[in-house]
């Protein structure tokens, strides 16, 4: 009797203490994105880092679903936690949409996502090397919530 408590208890101590992603980030999510000239409205489905239990400790992977998914780029990565903040840098070849947002131009960004791990509130930093038109290269910030599905 004693070994088997002693089991139960080493067990206990070993999942409690192995490095998982948060479990209260895994799950699906509506992106709410304010004031980007975009027709989409995003999910994402935030899993493990690496696809196992054993994923290292503050990652989840996110996987972005355009809806509708016509002219969306479906993107993916792995948000790192640091201070309470979970920060997402992925590579959208659609990122900038110009003239007319279904059938207008569009150019390539470098979007990095930050957020609050507790409140699910964060902004987009959205860089590009050229404008619309040739204009110049710069950087747009959006405000977005999470909302769990």
């Amino acid at each position: 009797m004693k070994t088997l408590t002693l089991t139960v208890a080493l067990l206990a101590t070993a999942f409690t203490l192995s490095p998982v992603a948060r479990a209260e980030s895994l799950g699906n999510y509506e992106l709410r994105v304010e004031g980007r000239y975009d027709f989409h409205t995003w999910l994402w489905a935030m899993s493990t880092c690496g696809g196992s239990l054993e994923s290292p400790e503050g990652c989840v992977h996110v996987l972005a679903i355009g809806r509708p998914i016509a002219k969306a780029f479906n993107y993916q990565g792995d948000a790192l936690l640091a201070n309470g903040r979970y920060t997402l840098a992925v590579d959208v070849p659609d990122g900038l949409r110009c003239g007319d947002v279904y059938y207008g131009p569009v150019i390539p960004t470098r979007d990095v996502y930050s957020w609050d791990a507790t409140t699910l509130v964060g902004t987009l930093e959205s860089s590009f090397e050229t404008g619309c038109d040739g204009a110049p290269g710069g950087t747009y910030t959006y405000p977005f919530t999470l909302s769990r599905l």
